[in-house]
């Protein structure tokens, strides 16, 4: 299989949520984003929540009819040496035409999607990869990705499920975690990972820590 170098970075409080308005609160938030810059890892993949909440109104798209695709197949609407990714698994999320945007998206769906959705992408100078017949095939996305799109190298930087389906199709070649110095405590919140298979902790290889004058701690591993 052929795929970009794919590292997940994130930041979290000392006891792993990751909730973007809780972390933002943290010193380090300034570290996070330098430490991102430094992986050299100009295109980035988020999951549909955070582009929803982060990238977009959070308006949804609504087709007139019930067509589904069915099949593997991609366009590039707009050629970059960087992407800015959102795996949307069904198709569901409005999006500004991108008018010669310098960090063009590129939305991942499964083969689910609605054509009408497709031709809408299409229209705004979207580009946009289908895989999957149920859920996103996230390996044959990156072989896509590498081989069509030219991406070498990216970093996850989206929520917990996004993060633990790039971990669980075993695509993750670094974590990178940047700390704040700060207890979030409050059940339910979304997690580093959320999702994992497996009936046992995955083994971590230490690559580096670093730590800052405000007290964040970054850690890198390297996926065995």
């Amino acid at each position: 299989m052929n795929k970009p170098d794919i590292i997940v970075h994130m930041m979290e409080s000392i006891d792993g949520r990751i909730d973007c308005k809780m972390t933002a609160q943290l010193r380090g938030t300034d570290e996070y984003y330098t430490t991102l810059n430094s992986l050299n890892a100009p295109t980035r993949v988020s999951g549909r929540v955070t582009a929803a909440t982060e990238m977009t109104s959070g308006e949804q798209f609504h087709p007139q009819h019930d067509k589904q695709l069915n099949q593997t197949a991609f366009k590039v609407n707009t050629s970059s040496d960087r992407y800015n990714i959102v795996v949307d698994t069904h198709g569901t999320l409005d999006w500004p035409s991108e008018d010669g945007a310098d960090f063009p998206h590129l939305i991942i769906t499964s083969e689910q999607v609605n054509k009408e959705y497709l031709s809408y992408l299409n229209q705004q100078g979207i580009s946009w990869i289908a895989t999957g017949q149920e859920q996103v095939d996230l390996a044959r996305a990156m072989d896509i990705l590498a081989e069509e799109f030219g991406v070498r190298r990216l970093a996850v930087v989206g929520g917990g499920k996004i993060n633990a389906g790039f971990l669980n199709a075993g695509l993750v070649d670094e974590i990178s975690v940047l700390i704040g110095p700060g207890v979030d405590g409050r059940v339910n919140q979304p997690s580093l990972f959320d999702g994992c298979l497996g009936d046992k902790p995955l083994s971590l290889q230490l690559k580096g820590v670093q730590s800052f004058d405000d007290g964040a701690v970054r850690l890198r591993y390297t996926v065995k």
